[in-house]
């Protein structure tokens, strides 16, 4: 099995989805260890002075004033966790969970929270136990964290709420953990609030986004190419020279892909046959445009996900020079915005996806292909409803792109005032990113019938679209004839495109694509 190495810094977006998607084992590094260590002989050097710190000696929030005498902080930071995890609603997927305590456990390794080895070493037992804690969907304003989330996952650290073994029965997280011999932690000064103090379950979404955005973009391109083929459009508006004169390097990216893919294709350029066009609409000639734009978003997306990786988010913190400073770095506005620019940019995406497929259907604006590319027009309703489908995503997509961000409530007594709803950001991006990739998988169930019927026309598509029809029919979706029952299909060619089967479809023909 893959082991993942937690250092005090380094951990990678791969680590990440490593260990929330492919169960990797987590180890903490000799050096986490000792930061670990020294950063807890600060705070317990405080904890020991008469002056109150906040969070290790003081209440939190709106209660920050009152000072806790050292009898009662054990059970201050108990009844910090048990208090905060009030989540309500459906359980948040395991692979978000497993990210959140990952990432968390990648900040208290930093040596700058304060949280004992032994402590951290439990949350590395617990994932590699293939515990996860129950997690709701709702309780994270964003700010101070994510509060009720990290509650919940901490609350299993201590032996109780419920938790999800690694047979997927809920049980008493307490039950769990006698069964793989992991001890509950007793947290002490400081634990409960470092716990729960960090941007992790909005960074996790993040990440798993991208990885599966960088995936549906590709695909996207080159579901474009196949509408273009279908529809007889030119290809060269793709040109190099073209696109070299508007240097937005996502638009030049996506424009090589639509070209490589179409090479060699025998149905291109045939735009000034039998009902001649100057030009292709839009939606065909200006993919690149979009596609790009949206694989520019992903690439500023990411460089604020690498910076937030690399930030030890805590309040207070403990420093180098054993100053223990409350700060406000909890605060989710730069994830935030990203998570709702690559929502915004996803449904642009899947709103040209559906216009091409809408155009594939239409007998007056698909240059030669049948209504619906039924089979026999009128007993056939051929393809009617999946656009109507497709069509219904798009419409939630531009719900979902509505910013959360923009939006505030204040909490704990108008202590913490404005908040960043970077979790709501995160969990509707989770919404549009499924359903865009269902919105391709439509426009390449409609694309591959389309080129097949121009083949029978005696057309001739290029090597890596009949690469990629054969794929498609290996993985059990049926190509054109009479109505059949068609929501399997369309969740074949669904699984398909998200387990970036379009992708490894057409690599080995055109190269590696961007």
């Amino acid at each position: 099995m893959h082991t993942v190495v937690v250092g005090t810094s380094g951990t990678t977006a791969q680590d990440v989805i490593a260990v929330a998607r492919g169960n990797a084992r987590v180890e903490l590094s000799a050096d986490a260890v000792a930061a670990l260590a020294a950063a807890r002989e600060i705070v317990e050097a405080l904890a020991a002075k008469p002056e109150p710190v906040y969070g290790v000696s003081t209440g939190f929030g709106a209660l920050a004033s009152r000072h806790i005498s050292p009898e009662l902080r054990a059970q201050l930071q108990r009844n910090i966790v048990r208090s905060h995890a009030a989540g309500m609603g459906p359980r948040v997927e395991r692979e978000v969970v497993r990210a959140l305590m990952f990432l968390r456990l990648k900040t208290v390794a930093s040596g700058h929270t304060g949280v004992r080895p032994e402590v951290a070493q439990t949350m590395a037992d617990v994932l590699n136990a293939g515990i996860t804690p129950v997690v709701h969907e709702y309780g994270s304003l964003g700010c101070s964290g994510d509060l009720a989330p990290l509650s919940h996952c901490a609350l299993a650290l201590m032996g109780e709420g419920d938790a999800e073994g690694p047979d997927g029965t809920v049980r008493p997280a307490g039950e769990l953990l006698a069964a793989h011999g992991i001890t509950p932690v007793e947290l002490r000064e400081k634990e409960g609030l470092a716990l729960l103090n960090g941007t992790d379950g909005m960074l996790g979404m993040l990440i798993m986004a991208l990885a599966d955005l960088r995936t549906l973009y590709t695909s996207a391109d080159i579901t474009a190419a196949l509408s273009l083929e279908a529809l007889l459009g030119t290809d060269k508006v793709l040109a190099p020279e073209l696109h070299a004169i508007r240097p937005h390097p996502g638009q030049g990216a996506s424009a090589d892909n639509m070209l490589r893919v179409l090479a060699g294709s025998g149905l291109t350029g045939h735009h000034q046959d039998d009902a001649p066009r100057v030009q292709d609409a839009y939606s065909v000639r200006c993919a690149p445009q979009v596609n790009g734009a949206g694989r520019d978003t992903l690439a500023y997306a990411a460089t604020v996900a690498d910076r937030e990786l690399a930030a030890a988010v805590d309040n207070p913190v403990v420093l180098p020079d054993g100053r223990v400073e409350s700060n406000g770095n909890f605060h989710g506005a730069p994830v935030a915005y990203v998570l709702d620019f690559l929502a915004i940019a996803a449904a642009d995406l899947g709103s040209i996806t559906e216009r091409r497929t809408d155009r594939l259907l239409d007998k007056n604006r698909s240059h030669g292909l049948p209504p619906f590319l039924a089979d026999d027009a009128g007993v056939d309703s051929g393809l009617m409803i999946a656009q109507y489908t497709q069509a219904a995503l798009v419409s939630e997509m531009k719900r979902l792109a509505v910013p959360a961000s923009a939006d505030s409530i204040p909490s704990s007594a108008m202590q913490e005032d404005h908040v960043s709803m970077g979790w709501s950001a995160a969990r509707k991006l989770r919404t549009a990113v499924g359903n865009l990739a269902r919105i391709v998988a439509v426009e390449l169930y409609a694309a591959t019938r389309a080129v097949e019927l121009r083949a029978q026309q005696g057309l001739t598509p290029a090597p890596a679209t009949r690469a990629v029809i054969e794929a498609l029919r290996a993985a059990g979706v049926e190509g054109p004839g009479p109505d059949r029952f068609l929501s399997p299909d369309l969740a074949a060619a669904d699984a398909f495109v998200r387990a970036g089967g379009l992708v490894a479809a057409v690599e080995p023909v055109t190269g590696p694509l961007a």
